[in-house]
């Protein structure tokens, strides 16, 4: 295997449909993979996705990043023997940041227990539109302020009790009415309300070292009216890398969210968005796809289609990123932190509070 093919195959992360490790994976991890996620589709229960990421870790013999999404409320991929995290927009409501600081280290110490490097939260979006169907509740709230407040919180909560946060969906998902999982959203907002609004919780976040952001599949048509924003260049580059001064790993939502695969061939997809500046690549269910886009990648970069220098720069900010938060499994580790009357605790009283919460933000909710 050459070095190029190396160097394209770690920029890609994968998913796979079983709940013990399937060859497919082995011969991905063989390539070179950096990254693997798990779904809901991977999990039994506690000590199964300790024993799995071990397995996992121990078949790469390299450093090799974990991501789970584990939000809380209905984005929660870990549930049975595991503390019953609340919404974010439980969070929101309680507006408490030392309370959402605790939320992320009950998270963190959670996910580090079953071997998991990186959690794909907070949602940092600001949720200012009432017919959105994917962000919703996962949001803290309406307010950019409070999100700005309450997501670094949480993610200072993650990052110091040893796991990567992500703060998704860049440059804000909140005001989109369509699913991007099934549909290609648009944003007509000018420069000066994404700037007032869907921007200031990702500055807020870059200021508190969050270690990864995630894109958005949805075009911000006076930034860039032809492609969403994961293939954008000026999104990404221009104002994610330049203008915002972001030096962490970019990472793609899945790319084959039908946002993306409805519209663009995948080598098309591939290609633009390692030029416009992501880091790692998400194709979280189809193996032959997987395999498709490293090979994909590395021929581009012979091509010229893309230079090789990006590869170089996404790997070592990948290898930044691996190198703080990624860790050597831990085989038959002590389980008994998950579920703790002190975890349980944390969430209960975020339920209380938010319960109690006559938060003036919520008037359509």
């Amino acid at each position: 295997m050459s070095d190029l093919q190396f160097l394209a195959a770690r920029m890609f992360g994968v998913g796979f449909h079983t709940p013990s490790v399937p060859p497919e994976i082995d011969s991905l991890l063989a390539r070179g993979v950096s990254s693997v996620i798990l779904f809901s589709r991977n999990v039994e229960y506690p000590a199964q996705v300790r024993d799995l990421c071990a397995d996992l870790k121990n078949r790469a013999g390299r450093p090799l990043m974990i991501g789970i999404d584990q939000e809380g409320g209905r984005v929660r991929r870990l549930r049975d023997g595991f503390t019953e995290i609340p919404s974010m927009r439980a969070v929101g409501k309680a507006n408490d940041p030392k309370l959402a600081n605790e939320i992320g280290a009950v998270l963190a110490r959670e996910l580090r227990a079953v071997n998991i490097d990186l959690n794909f939260a907070p949602s940092i979006d600001v949720d200012t539109n009432p017919n959105n169907p994917v962000i919703a509740d996962r949001s803290f709230s309406p307010s950019p302020e409070l999100v700005a407040d309450l997501g670094c919180a949480l993610i200072e909560g993650l990052q110091s009790n040893g796991v990567a946060a992500c703060g998704k969906h860049f440059p804000g998902h909140g005001d989109t009415n369509v699913d991007s999982h099934k549909e290609l959203p648009r944003m007509t907002h000018d420069m000066d309300r994404l700037n007032r609004i869907e921007l200031m919780p990702f500055e807020a976040a870059i200021k508190c070292g969050v270690a990864m952001i995630m894109t958005a599949h949805v075009v911000f048509e006076p930034i860039d009216p032809k492609y969403p924003s994961t293939m954008s260049r000026d999104v990404m580059t221009s104002i994610l890398r330049e203008r915002m001064k972001f030096d962490g790993v970019i990472v793609s939502d899945d790319l084959e969210m039908k946002a993306i695969a409805n519209h663009f061939n995948i080598e098309e997809v591939i290609i633009r968005c390692v030029n416009a500046g992501v880091d790692l690549l998400m194709i979280c269910h189809n193996h032959k796809l997987q395999h498709q886009a490293i090979d994909l990648l590395t021929r581009a970069v012979v091509r010229g289609d893309v230079p090789q220098e990006r590869l170089i720069e996404s790997n070592r900010r990948l290898d930044a990123l691996m190198a703080k938060y990624v860790r050597k499994a831990i085989e038959g580790g002590n389980l008994s932190i998950l579920a703790s009357a002190e975890h349980r605790a944390i969430a209960n009283r975020v339920a209380e509070l938010s319960a109690a919460s006559k938060d003036p933000t919520e008037t359509w909710r």
